[in-house]
């Protein structure tokens, strides 16, 4: 169940403890086996994460449902575990689903439950995860995935405060406080008509933005502190030293795998590391697809590359200019070019352009390049 960590937070005194110091420290619990890419640690020594910590200790002890916000790896299920922690229902369960990890078919069962013979291969009934949190919190990880006829049926449980399994017409009470996260813009989402509005508000009674690791270079230092700290325990070796110029290196480095990535690399560092010093040229960054140093790099082979450098600079240009509706023009020009490109061949447009045909037949229809069907 990777999706899934059950946890009843028996850590709640340490955790007052930490808030009490200075630098604060969250660390998830040792019998959670987080996912490759999620942060493991969080520390709230930068002045825009003191900020946040003070937020959250403002609004956990309420009811609100709360939304957070952050790219991946920057320790978005660790704030939520810390508003349950503050919470007065600290000690019940928390329930941590990832709601891109099921398919269409599963999310449902997953979340609601099912009884015997709801469909096919349901041999016997299940709770679902909103009822194994009943008393607690919900965290209900990558919102943004969910499809829309789940999010509807979301939104009831919202608004009823009831949940009915597949296959049954008796609706179970719960009592649960729900935190979603998303590391995409819900706002756009509800604007292409991929996530309901309605149950977007409802999910952001209290919304909390947690920025990159680069945005908020007061917390790299402490934390490659924490995980050197921790790796050198687990090994039985004693302390490590990290010299100055590496200190330097970690906070000139752009950190787009945030936290998770930053573990990794003090990981491998005291690995490699000779008389238990942390230098500079043991540092193995990885370079990302996205990451400038990568297109460089490839930039000689990719025969992409010069046209869509031109089409950025185009678009900045036209950022400058800040023209109204500028998302909706470039996409209808998008769409009209490849339309045109492919003779109008509907099948070989929307395979050039990666998309359904359905989705091209909406865009073609709205920008008046073809007419519906009656």
């Amino acid at each position: 169940m990777d999706a899934l960590s059950l946890h009843s937070d028996t850590r709640h005194d340490r955790l007052k403890a930490l808030i009490k110091d200075r630098v604060s420290l969250i660390t998830m619990p040792d019998s959670v086996d987080a996912p490759f890419f999620r942060a493991r640690a969080l520390v709230f020594e930068d002045p825009s994460s003191a900020l946040l910590l003070k937020q959250i200790e403002r609004i956990a002890p309420s009811e609100a449902n709360v939304l957070i916000i952050g790219d991946t790896g920057t320790g978005k299920e660790l704030i939520a575990r810390h508003v349950h922690a503050l919470s007065a229902r600290r000690g019940k369960a928390f329930v941590a689903v990832n709601c891109g990890a099921f398919s269409d078919a599963l999310i449902e069962s997953e979340l609601f439950g099912h009884e015997k013979g709801a469909f096919t291969g349901a041999f016997g009934a299940r709770a679902g995860w909103f009822e194994a949190a009943h008393g607690g919190t919900i965290f209900l990880d990558e919102i943004g995935d969910l499809p829309l006829h789940t999010q509807v049926k979301l939104l009831r449980v919202l608004q009823e405060r009831e949940v009915a399994r597949l296959g049954s017409r008796r609706p179970t009470p719960i009592d649960v406080r729900i935190i979603a996260a998303t590391n995409v813009r819900l706002e756009e989402a509800v604007r292409l008509g991929r996530f309901r509005e309605d149950l977007f508000y409802r999910l952001q009674v209290v919304q909390l933005s947690l920025l990159p690791l680069a945005k908020r270079p007061g917390d790299i230092l402490p934390l490659a502190r924490h995980f050197i700290s921790q790796f050198a325990r687990q090994s039985g070796e004693g302390s490590f030293t990290l010299s100055s110029a590496s200190e330097a290196k970690l906070l000139a480095h752009a950190w787009r795998g945030n936290i998770r990535e930053l573990e990794n690399v003090i990981h491998y560092a005291l690995l490699m590391a000779r008389d238990k010093v942390i230098t500079p040229e043991i540092l193995n960054f990885s370079v990302s697809p996205q990451s400038p140093e990568n297109h460089e790099s490839h930039a000689s082979r990719d025969p992409l590359h010069a046209g869509f450098l031109q089409l950025k600079n185009a678009l900045a240009a036209l950022y400058e200019e800040d023209a109204p509706e500028l998302f909706d023009r470039i996409e209808a020009l998008v769409i009209a070019s490849a339309f045109e490109h492919c003779h109008k061949n509907q099948v070989r447009t929307a395979s050039l352009l990666g998309i359904s045909r359905n989705i091209l037949r909406a865009r073609l229809i709205r920008q008046g390049m073809i007419t519906a069907k009656k």
